[in-house]
């Protein structure tokens, strides 16, 4: 079973959203819920089984921060966090 965390980004292996990366915003049992700030905002996450997703290492701390407090997070912060993220995966693949 995969171990991850609230402000975790993944990668969706499985489904329509194969390839795609997201920020967990909740956790239950067998499930997580993820938003990526456009076709799946925070205020509707997608629904995911564990199974399907991969885990990075990389939490975005001040999202989980937000997320733990109860703090509203945008979803332009999503957006922007994922985006650096992904700027950070390309920057290590030319490398």
């Amino acid at each position: 079973m995969h171990s991850c965390k609230i402000g975790q980004v993944v990668y969706s292996k499985r489904g329509r959203d194969q390839g795609k990366f997201f920020v967990v915003v909740e956790i239950k049992e067998e499930y997580v819920y993820l938003a990526d700030g456009k076709l799946r905002k925070i205020e509707q996450p997608k629904k995911k089984n564990k199974r399907h997703i991969q885990v990075t290492n990389h939490i975005i701390s001040n999202l989980q921060e937000k997320i733990l407090k109860n703090i509203k997070v945008s979803n332009a912060d999503i957006r922007k966090s994922l985006k650096n993220f992904e700027l950070i995966v390309e920057n290590q693949e030319l490398n």
